[in-house]
């Protein structure tokens, strides 16, 4: 009797230690497991960080006995990514660059090329999770074909504190019915632990932070390199010149930190952005004690470029919750109405969201899918 082979899955490994125990988990699951380094674009103004990310992973592949790939996506995130996010900027909007860098190379470049090259599935060391359409069978069910994933859903991942669906909401049927998350229904404890049982060499490393493939970086000093810098001035709801600013471009609304107020008050309670006028260069900033009674909130809101994950529209008039940032609050809300490509929704309380940010909706612990504010 002829030996059935074992799945293939090719598993995105960034160096660090999610994705290094995303590797072992399937190793030991029975997987024939091959690793791939992404290689991507990077500024000649940051330090270069790439050849000791790859170094990590080589070292992880290495201890696991596995073969270590590295793909070049360097012209898909310069254009899908870093080009799209100063575009947005000079527009005047809030783009999401770790969004478009999940939708454009880990799960458009990346999944592409590994389904070309013999792959079953892909796996990424997101804190996420996979589940069938079915709401009784069991979270994170491995491997599936795509006729079996039919009605696959996307849930947060089980760590709270470290879930990572907000970032995947571009994702779709195609990717869902192929991709594992192996460290979704763990905590990130958990994970560090694994990586210690298992010997792996990054099991001590740092979490990465900042900006996907290019860490931590201030948004306004990595802008100010494609976007010329113009100082302008800061006014109040009065129309009255408290401050300056580096450009209106580089600013979002409710954001509190950037520029400077040189008019002080004997009220200490912070400004925050409430608008901004590209032609004039001008920023208006506001006190408020809560952010969502800034004036520039709203609970009327629509989105364009909408994507839901299970492959099917939410229910127009039904209630859910939708989160504007990373990590930010949930926000009860209606969906009011579906089109093509896009949705408008009320909030239950006016909250403050920035044209071209990404909005996900959230039903309990499934992420529905999401779009861009405009």
């Amino acid at each position: 009797m002829k030996r059935k082979s074992k799945r293939r899955v090719f598993v995105g490994m960034s160096g660090g230690v999610d994705s290094s125990v995303a590797a072992v988990l399937l190793q030991k699951e029975g997987y024939d497991v091959t690793g791939v380094f992404m290689k991507v674009w990077q500024p000649d103004f940051l330090d270069c960080t790439w050849r000791e990310e790859r170094r990590d992973a080589l070292r992880v592949a290495a201890h696991l006995g596995i073969t270590l790939l590295t793909w070049d996506f360097e012209r898909e995130y310069k254009e899908g990514v870093a080009d799209y996010m100063i575009r947005e900027y000079k527009a005047g909007r809030t783009p999401n660059p770790d969004v478009m860098c999940n939708k454009e190379v880990k799960f458009g470049a990346f999944f592409r090329r590994a389904m070309k090259e013999g792959a079953d599935v892909v796996a990424t060391g997101h804190y996420a999770q996979v589940a069938r359409g079915d709401r009784g069978q069991t979270r994170n069910e491995r491997g599936r074909t795509r006729k079996e994933a039919e009605g696959y859903r996307m849930l947060k991942g089980v760590d709270d504190a470290k879930d990572q669906s907000y970032f995947l909401w571009t994702l779709g049927q195609e990717q869902l019915s192929r991709t594992l998350f192996p460290v979704g229904e763990f905590k990130k404890s958990q994970v560090r632990a694994l990586a210690k049982k298992f010997g792996l060499p990054t099991a001590e490393k740092k979490d990465s932070q900042g900006l996907c493939f290019m860490g931590q970086l201030d948004v306004k000093d990595f802008l100010a390199h494609f976007i010329e810098e113009k100082e302008g001035s800061v006014v109040n709801e009065k129309g009255e010149n408290i401050g300056t600013h580096r450009g209106a471009y580089f600013y979002t609304l409710g954001e509190r930190h950037g520029f400077t107020v040189t008019q002080k008050t004997t009220d200490d309670a912070p400004y925050y952005v409430v608008a901004k006028d590209l032609e004039r260069n001008t920023v208006t900033v506001a006190h408020r004690l809560l952010k969502e009674s800034l004036s520039c909130a709203r609970k009327s809101v629509e989105f364009s470029h909408a994507n839901f994950c299970g492959g099917v529209a939410p229910h127009v008039g039904a209630s859910y919750t939708a989160c504007v940032r990373y990590h930010g609050e949930r926000y009860k809300c209606r969906i009011d109405a579906i089109a093509e490509k896009g949705f408008s929704l009320t909030f239950a309380k006016p909250v403050v969201v920035a044209p071209g940010q990404s909005v996900v909706l959230y039903d309990g612990d499934e992420c529905m899918g999401g779009g861009v504010a405009e």
